[in-house]
């Protein structure tokens, strides 16, 4: 007599076990708890999802704090991944009743996470799995929000301690100001009011990125170098987000990879400029997505309409960060006679297209075309309009 799991002996344990020794498993293929956590979400739903998220808390309970890299435990952090329920032989049932739902459901949802678990490709390594990390001053948190700085990764990313000027109050400081202008920016309903807001962001979030590089030039001291950090780009319009990714990206002198297959962009930078895009990314697609719904007319509601506006904004908020950078990059040097800053920002750059290099060998460009002239020329409207709030500068 074949048995379901619920009849079968030690299936209520068996289960849970089985995507708890699969979150091990994708630790050591490169994969991070946020991005798993995204990736059961795409797939199967915000149920599974959750129960990922349980998973991966009880896989972490097997590591001492001390070897878990922060910007890992910032991700865990962030999901709220901690272990609830009372008892692991009956997590099952306590998940069932946490989620409103039956036995079957949570049955079901086990075996679709083992099974996607079991199929995960690999992915660049961007900071050391748990287990293997080394307790390090001033490490970075997973984003702008933890404002904690990094203290390096893994693979091509070297990992040494910044100086205790780094990474401390000040700079949690500075992106809390940062961001509470951000969100102002983007609340209110008056343009001129966001754009004021928007330039005081965009100055604080300028002097942070050139005090970064006159620290370097000033002390000799050697930053960590580049890192690596995961932002997701959704469906729909996946193109024309990558493509805002990217202007932001190269505006901030980082550099992006789109896994398109997987639902993210990587980007690869220095972690003061990874905070930037982050912030500002993350508030610019907001800001797009509400102008394109307040688009009038039928044509604004056709596929080809948003695809040509969101790709029209992502390119002329590229050429608007590219000149707001130069000029910043103008008035810091202006500000630190004696220093010579673009060799410092030239060798940064450099750094970053190594670490590119070395993570993706095999990197391929990726072209898209628009049809639709209004969609295009309103796209570009809302660029014109929209704020600069979270970013740093140097082009």
């Amino acid at each position: 007599m074949i048995r379901s799991p619920r009849e079968t002996p030690g299936a209520a344990r068996a289960l849970p076990d089985a995507v708890t020794a699969g979150v091990t498993a994708a630790w050591r293929l490169g994969w991070q708890p946020a991005d798993l956590v995204r990736h059961a979400t795409r797939t199967h739903g915000r149920r599974a999802g959750r129960m990922m998220t349980d998973a991966i808390a009880a896989e972490m309970r097997a590591y001492a704090a001390a070897t878990v890299d922060e910007r890992w435990s910032g991700q865990l952090a962030a999901l709220g991944a901690a272990t609830w329920w009372r008892d692991d032989d009956t997590y099952l049932a306590e998940w069932t009743t946490r989620n409103g739902t039956d036995h079957a459901t949570a049955v079901q949802c086990a075996l679709w996470l083992t099974a996607l678990l079991r199929t995960l490709p690999r992915l660049e390594m961007l900071c050391p799995p748990p287990g293997d990390a080394r307790p390090l001053a001033g490490c970075a948190g997973a984003s702008p929000g933890d404002a904690r700085r990094s203290s390096g990764g893994a693979g091509p990313f070297p990992a040494d301690a910044r100086p205790a000027s780094g990474g401390g109050p000040a700079d949690r400081r500075m992106l809390d100001r940062i961001q509470a202008l951000l969100a102002k920016a983007e609340s209110t309903e008056f343009p001129d009011e966001a754009e004021a807001l928007t330039a005081r962001a965009q100055e604080l979030m300028a002097r942070h990125r050139v005090d970064d590089a006159l620290l370097a030039a000033r002390t000799g001291w050697a930053d960590d170098g580049p890192i690596g950090r995961r932002l997701p780009i959704d469906s729909p319009y996946e193109a024309p987000k990558a493509l805002l990714l990217g202007a932001v990206a190269d505006a901030n002198r980082c550099r992006v990879a789109w896994s398109r297959s997987l639902g993210f962009g990587t980007v690869l930078g220095f972690p003061a400029d990874l905070d930037a895009v982050e912030l500002l990314f993350t508030s610019l697609l907001a800001q797009a997505t509400s102008a394109l719904v307040h688009e009038d007319g039928d044509r604004s509601r056709t596929r080809a309409f948003r695809r040509s506006f969101l790709a029209s904004y992502a390119v002329r908020i590229g050429e608007r960060l590219a000149e707001a950078a130069e000029a910043a990059e103008h008035q810091a040097a202006a500000e630190a006679p004696g220093t010579d800053l673009l060799p410092v920002l030239a060798a940064r750059d450099r750094a970053v297209d190594d670490a590119m290099t070395a993570m993706f060998p095999r990197l391929t460009g990726h072209r898209m075309s628009v049809s639709d002239r209004a969609g295009w020329l309103s796209g570009q409207a809302a660029a014109d309009q929209a704020d600069l709030s979270a970013r740093r500068p140097v082009r």
